[in-house]
């Protein structure tokens, strides 16, 4: 295969996009578009080294990700010149029960793919978005759609399953579990890295604005923090994490709306709404207002908690892996978790966590503690690539 392949990564008001030399797989150039919600959008585009190719802004009109894939599109054009693009991959939140690997784009997929917004009506909206405008823009490129849950069909009944009635059940309430393409990643990658580990009992820590945690046994999801929806699980930047649902029952007889309620939950709760000062952990632990420290607490006793209950679906725990913005670079959120976990014979050597360096447990600690960059574009790359070669041999 030759030219490049663009991957697109689109959230509530941005578009995360990555260019990949088709024939390798190596990154040229990462980027995003962001404030689309704002009246003027903002484009940065990097090369592989980080230096930047192109900055600009522009007023935003009408559709938004339609604009943006606009100025994307002239970039790249201008760009890559004749080489252009080959295909085009892109990040869906939620495939449903059905859709357990990439796709290539057809507009029966997308008919479906609409079906399951309700499953998802804050991210799937916005995922679906980038794929009409890529099609309406260039009709002839091949486009594939990976899905943040596909990676989590391997969860066995038992933890998929919801204790509702039989009906909902039936009716495809049921846990799937997020932040799949990391994941496959972090597996992937640790085949490479620690070969023996990758065959054993891991637990992955994704730790973002948005949290969760992957039992990992031999590469595969046997258990994970996130549910039905991206809500549940670990405290997260704005979002609450695993709740009482109890306590949505009371606000809605004290009145609250529907709507009130889900923006609550989505967007002002998590580490913004405990300390009521930000949901960014490096403000959080620059600060030293006590809610803030409160709230760092209970991000790292929520993460060992529900470590536990990994821990046990596992069978024991032989590594840990952090990744994601917080797990790669904040030495003491790693470091509190870890002490949280010694209770394991999890050991941190203190200067290879300041350094941040891929391994940072001590010699003789039970369990093994990696730091691992993830990298969810380059995962949409290899499965676009490969869905393509499948599709023209």
């Amino acid at each position: 295969m030759t030219g490049s392949i663009l991957t697109l990564n689109a959230g509530s008001s941005s578009l995360k996009f990555a260019l990949f030399d088709a024939a390798t797989l190596k990154v040229t150039i990462r980027g995003e578009i962001d404030d689309l919600d704002e009246a003027e959008a903002h484009f940065l585009a990097r090369d592989a080294a980080g230096a930047v190719l192109s900055e600009q802004r522009w007023r935003v009109a009408g559709d938004s990700f339609g604009g943006a894939l606009h100025k994307l599109l002239e970039f790249t054009d201008a760009h890559l010149g004749s080489e252009g693009l080959t295909a085009a991959g892109h990040r869906i939140v939620h495939g449903g029960a059905d859709h357990i690997a990439p796709e290539m784009v057809t507009s029966g997929l997308l008919a479906e793919l609409e079906a399951l917004t309700l499953l998802d009506p804050l991210h799937m909206p916005n995922n679906l978005a980038p794929v009409r405008a890529m099609a309406a823009a260039r009709p002839g490129l091949s486009q594939v759609v990976c899905f943040d849950t596909a990676f989590h069909h391997t969860l066995p009944p038992v933890a998929r399953a919801l204790a509702l009635p039989r009906a909902l059940s039936d009716a495809g309430v049921r846990r799937f579990g997020f932040h799949g393409l990391s994941y496959e990643y972090i597996a992937s990658q640790l085949k490479h890295q620690s070969p023996a580990l990758a065959q054993g009992r891991v637990i992955a820590a994704h730790l973002g604005s948005g949290a969760s945690l992957c039992a990992l046994q031999g590469g595969l999801s046997i258990e994970t923090t996130t549910g039905f929806s991206a809500l549940d699980g670990l405290v997260m930047a704005t979002r609450c994490g695993r709740l009482d649902p109890g306590v949505m029952l009371y606000l809605g007889r004290q009145g609250h709306s529907f709507a009130d309620i889900e923006d609550m939950l989505y967007r002002h709760s998590g580490l913004l709404g405990v300390s009521g000062i930000s949901g960014d952990v490096r403000v959080l632990l620059a600060s030293n207002d006590p809610d803030a420290r409160a709230a760092l607490e209970l991000f790292t006793y929520r993460i060992a908690t529900e470590a536990g209950a990994l821990i046990s679906a596992l069978g024991g725990m032989d590594g840990l892996v952090f990744t994601a913005g917080i797990g790669e670079h904040s030495t003491p959120i790693r470091a509190a978790i870890c002490a949280r976990l010694a209770w394991l014979g999890v050991r941190l050597d203190g200067a290879a966590n300041e350094a941040s360096a891929a391994r940072i447990s001590a010699p003789g600690s039970a369990v093994e503690v990696l730091v691992i960059p993830t990298d969810e574009e380059a995962m949409i790359a290899r499965h676009t690539h490969t869905v393509v070669e499948q599709a023209t041999a």
